[in-house]
């Protein structure tokens, strides 16, 4: 178990839990948050015993977003009314490294499954986007809200979130910052699937967890890669990418088990080499 001040991150191989850990505070994202997420995924993204990571928040809600006052310091350029261009220009690189706090997630590796409960807003919302899968409970709420707050959303959930739901779907809830619930949430295939309280959210989660840690870890990390590489781009520039990422994996041993377990009728054993 790893000491971060706003997280908390447990290491359970294959699987790694890491726990938004401000309950007093519904998690919301002030500094800390911000800048040790980084540091924990690169960490997940090259520690060969994790094979799937879990994101999920402790207390009532998995987060009510950015806690405002709480970044003050951190960019206190949005609070200087005369915005001259070299105020701008600290702000700019900022946003960049608030940004990298959600793409970390995405660059990881690993899969990254998102296990939400209660409120799930703003800096929630943009976190969950940037992982692969999200599962949620029954009483799980959503808001992309930053323009209910004056602010465009600016770490990734404009553009993760269409790929998710469709520009229609994305739009509707980027203009409106309205609630929307669990029920909606996987109409809209925002999540994968409904849980009807924490514990067995947290069950549900584990066990997908535990499906994905069963399979190759390098066809299983090769295929987040890929599917990443492949948003917005074209067929063809997909299946050049996918070939080359193909030709450099195989063969490996996992293949050879693979084939060796179905000869003998047993699971196989992959250890990612």
């Amino acid at each position: 178990m790893s000491d971060y001040k706003f997280y908390l991150v447990e290491k359970k191989p294959p699987i790694a839990w890491v726990y938004l850990n401000r309950p007093e505070k519904y998690n919301a994202m002030n500094e800390p948050a911000w800048m040790e997420l980084p540091l924990i995924f690169k960490d997940l993204h090259y520690d060969d015993e994790i094979r799937v990571v879990i994101i999920s928040g402790k207390g009532k809600h998995f987060s009510a977003g950015i806690d405002l006052i709480g970044m003050a310091g951190v960019v206190p350029e949005i609070g200087i009314k005369e915005q001259l261009g070299a105020i701008k220009w600290k702000l700019l690189p900022k946003i960049y490294m608030l940004q990298e706090t959600m793409t970390c997630i995405e660059k990881c590796k690993k899969p990254v499954i998102a296990a939400i409960h209660g409120y799930c807003i703003g800096a929630g919302l943009d976190m969950v986007t940037a992982c692969d899968i999200r599962l949620c409970t029954t009483d799980a709420q959503f808001s992309l809200r930053e323009a209910a707050v004056g602010f465009v959303a600016d770490v990734g959930v404009l553009q993760r979130l269409p790929h998710i739901v469709g520009h229609g779907i994305a739009r509707e809830l980027a203009f409106t910052a309205k609630n929307i619930d669990a029920k909606r949430a996987k109409e809209i295939h925002l999540v994968n699937e409904i849980f009807e309280d924490y514990e067995s959210l947290m069950i549900g989660a584990e066990k997908m967890a535990n499906e994905i840690a069963e399979n190759s870890p390098l066809a299983v990390q090769a295929s987040k890669d890929v599917l990443n590489y492949c948003i917005g781009k074209s067929v063809d520039d997909g299946l050049k990418y996918v070939a080359s990422i193909s030709a450099n994996i195989i063969p490996s041993n996992d293949l050879y088990e693979a084939m060796a377990a179905m000869m003998e009728k047993r699971k196989p054993n992959f250890t990612g080499k």
